[in-house]
């Protein structure tokens, strides 16, 4: 694990609220980091593999928001030892985690520990970073999960979750994964709600970047744009007051998905064997 010295503080009496972003190098996540790191009194964190441009984005958002707290630190979301080592090296508190990391590959591609890629990074990424900084994220409550999930969601098949016997499509594979996305949000809310800890998801925005563009989809919005909502669920008091639910354009929307209590607790728990 490599990560960026710490900058010197912002001016402030107050202590930092921490955040961590993950897939923090793309267009919405380093947006959404961005504008944690504009509000006062907050540390962000950025999570990426690729180093070169996890330096860049970290002082990209210094430069425009004048915070010095920002920083890197390395890990792959798709690896459970990766973000393992993370978890065991954190010091400190963490008060907002954003699972933002997203892949969509065009063929089917597998880790070296055999999970589906995309089901690796887009769902176990987001489940294994709740569960191995649930502990930091009790002792720093209160404290908020926000899942950045889709309303480009649907199809999950919760005996093929990682295609399997169907024939992989990268469409298809998204849809599933971003529908996994908002029944963990409830499983987790459901667990965690009495520790202090809030967990919601939402849709981002449509953005024109390279996860869109891989689906064969452009984009209308700007990354500012599709960072709003994540971002202001990481901020705003709201993301404290609620958990569990799921919001598109600041506005908490009916989600079909995490009513069905009986997959939802199937899902986590192939999520927990996986």
């Amino acid at each position: 694990m490599v990560s960026m010295k710490r900058k010197k503080d912002h001016p402030s009496g107050k202590e930092s609220r921490v955040a961590i972003v993950t897939g923090a190098t793309g267009a919405i996540g380093k947006a959404i980091a961005r504008q944690i790191a504009e509000k006062p009194n907050h540390e962000v964190i950025l999570l990426a593999r690729n180093e070169e441009k996890a330096k860049q984005a970290v002082e990209d958002i210094i430069r425009s928001t004048g915070n010095n707290k920002v920083r890197y630190e390395l890990a792959d979301l798709s690896r459970h030892s990766s973000l393992k080592s993370l978890s065991n090296n954190w010091k400190g508190p963490l008060h907002i985690l954003v699972n933002n990391a997203c892949t969509t590959p065009r063929t089917r591609q597998e880790t070296p520990e055999g999970i589906e890629n995309q089901f690796a990074v887009n769902v176990l990424g987001y489940f294994w970073m709740i569960q191995l900084f649930t502990s930091y994220l009790k002792k720093s409550a209160p404290s908020r999960v926000i899942n950045v999930a889709s309303y480009w969601a649907g199809d999950l098949d919760i005996n093929d979750l990682e295609f399997k016997r169907r024939r992989y499509n990268n469409n298809g594979a998204y849809r599933q994964s971003k529908q996994a996305c908002r029944m963990l949000t409830v499983a987790f809310a459901e667990r965690l709600k009495s520790s202090g800890i809030t967990v919601n998801a939402c849709h981002p925005g449509d953005v024109n970047s390279t996860l869109s563009n891989s689906l064969g989809f452009g984009g209308h919005e700007t990354p500012d744009e599709g960072a709003r909502t994540p971002a202001w669920l990481a901020t705003d008091p709201i993301g404290q007051e609620i958990t569990g639910k799921y919001f598109e354009h600041m506005q908490e929307t009916y989600c079909r998905f995490g009513n069905d209590k009986k997959q939802v607790e199937a899902l986590y728990q192939a999520c927990m064997t996986s």
